[in-house]
Order: structure tokens, then sequence, then C-alpha cells
């Protein structure tokens, strides 16, 4: 009897990654497609232009995969996937506090400036955000994927528009979130994964979860491993403002350059760092997807990339709407 329950309770998670993952493939812009830029570059694969800079890159700075992703994040789930990061100048969404961190521009600006050579006017800024975090987290050890091109770039660039989440949202928060783009709770899971190449500073965690955990000082997360919290405390982030900038790997450093599924094994461990990543397996209605993903990396694998890619079509602009800018960091 034991075994034939057993058998219905692997059964009943088969079918729930299934309906996930299906769910993972719907939606979508109808406008994007696979090979717009064919045939409209005077004969350039667009394409291969941005992996080789993204890959020049990437042996000078293997960083620039953390970058890359989070940079698809902070722009995507503002106003869409339309290139709005980019614009310099004063009050653009470049300038809110939660992207002064924001780093790669300058991988963008390269493409930019050799597709403008090879065909002027053609390819936009937001494609090539989404082509660039593309091919950085394949060669950082994730799966290569096909992405749909055919972006324009939007006219708008408000600080006051970037609200992003915060460190600190229960999982509640973090999957209503992701709601309001269209994205479930499975995407929402993975899309965090990609903190597998992350880091932050000490300053994000110092108040919240080792000094002034629930407001009273001096007292740590209870729900953090305690081993783990001794070393931040000890080494990476002692109690004096100096460390406030001190970087925390998102994952295990030796893993920090690695797309993979150990993000999610810390949070079986009590390891996340922030509160949000923690969250997730503290949750009943997120934890399961924790579960699934930290047993199987070649579930991880295959399925992560279908959460960028529903991020990445998210209110995009296409068509005749926008347009292609000639430089990204300004508007034509």
């Amino acid at each position: 009897m034991a075994s034939s329950a057993h058998n219905n309770g692997a059964a009943a998670a088969a079918l729930m990654v299934a309906v996930a993952v299906l769910a993972l493939a719907a939606g979508g812009s109808a406008q994007l497609q696979h090979g717009f830029y064919k045939g409209k570059c005077n004969g350039t694969d667009v394409e291969a232009v941005v992996q080789s800079i993204v890959r020049a890159r990437f042996a000078r700075e293997n960083p620039i995969v953390a970058y890359l992703l989070r940079m698809q994040f902070h722009e995507c789930v503002i106003n869409g996937c339309d290139g709005g990061l980019l614009i310099d100048g004063p009050g653009t969404e470049k300038t809110a506090p939660p992207n002064l961190s924001v780093k790669g521009y300058d991988v963008i600006a390269a493409i930019k400036t050799e597709l403008e050579k090879k065909c002027p006017g053609v390819v936009s800024c937001a494609d090539i955000q989404i082509l660039a975090a593309r091919d950085a987290m394949a060669l950082a050890g994730g799966t290569a994927y096909a992405v749909r091109t055919g972006r324009r770039d939007g006219r708008r660039s408000q600080a006051s528009d970037a609200k992003l989440p915060s460190p600190d949202y229960t999982a509640q928060q973090t999957v209503a979130y992701y709601g309001r783009l269209g994205l479930g709770a499975f995407d929402t899971v993975l899309l965090l994964g990609a903190h597998t190449v992350g880091a932050t500073r000490c300053a994000a965690i110092k108040q919240s979860r080792l000094y002034g955990y629930g407001g009273r000082a001096g007292a740590t997360d209870p729900g953090m491993d305690p081993a783990y919290a001794s070393v931040y405390k000890k080494y990476v982030c002692p109690n004096v403002p100096s460390s406030d900038n001190n970087v925390v790997f998102l994952d295990d450093q030796w893993s920090a350059l690695k797309v993979d599924n150990h993000y999610y094994k810390n949070l079986q461990l009590r390891r996340g760092v922030l509160p949000c990543d923690q969250n997730l397996y503290n949750d009943g209605s997120t934890k399961w997807i924790v579960d699934l993903l930290a047993k199987d990396n070649g579930l991880f694998a295959s399925v992560f990339p279908q959460a960028l890619i529903k991020l990445s079509e998210v209110n995009v602009l296409t068509g005749t709407q926008g347009e292609i800018r000639k430089v990204c960091n300004r508007f034509n």
C-alpha cells in the first residue's frame, strides 16, 4: 500500500511539473518571431555578432553573466522589455535607486555600435539586451535556447516607474509581483534561480537578517543556518559601517559563476542570503517547487530558459510601435 501511495505521489508531482512547464510555454507576443533579423542586415548574422561580443567580454570578465541577467530583470519588469533602462539623463529609469547598481551597459553599447556599422537602424536595443543575456547564460553553463526577436525600443524612461520587488518580500509578495506581469508561481521561483550567479552587498542583509531581525537590535534571523550566519557576521559582514559595500554571493562562492540548481539546495539548508530567497522555502505554496528544482538539475536546466523567455516577452513593442534607436542611451 505504501508503495502505491508513493507512486501516486510521484505521479502527482510529475503531473504538476508537466502542467507548470506547459504554462511556461504559453503566452508571449504574436508579433515576435524566431530569426526576425534573417536577411535584414546586409548578409550579417545579427545573433552571431551579439554572441561574439558577449563571448569576448565573458572571457575577460565572467561576472558579465550576472550583470546581463540582472539587466534583463530590471528592464523587463518595468514597462516591459523596451530598452527604457538604457536611457541616460536626469530622472530616467537608470537613476532610480534600485537600478544604480545595474552594470553591463557598455556591452550593449558595443554590440549596438557594431550592428549599426553593418545595418543602420535595423536592430533594436531591446532585442540586443535579450540576446546578450541569453548568450551570457549559455557561456556560464546554462542551456542554450532560442529567443524570438522583433522588439522595438520604447520612448519612455521615468525613474518613478521603477518599482522593483523588494529583497525583503515574502513568497506571497514576490509571486504577486510577478503575477502582475502574467507570470505564475513556478515562473517566479525559476526566475529567482537567476541568483545562482548573483551577488549583493552586506547592506542588504545586515539589518534584515544579521543584526536587526524583526526590528530587534542585535537579533539574527533564527531561520538562517546558524553556522552560515556566524561566518557572515565574523568575516563577510561585520557590524561596522565599513562592511556595507562588501560583496555577498547569493550562491556558494564556488558555484557563483555557474548557472545551476545549487541556489535551491542552499534554500533547503536555510542558507538563502536575501529574505526573498529564503522565504520561497519557508512558504508551503512555493516550497514544493524549490524541492523539485533542488532535486533535479536537469529539470532546472531545461525550464529556467522558458521562464527567461516568458520574462523577455512581457509588454513588448512590435511592428510600428516605438522606434529603433540609433544609439541605445538616447531616444532618436
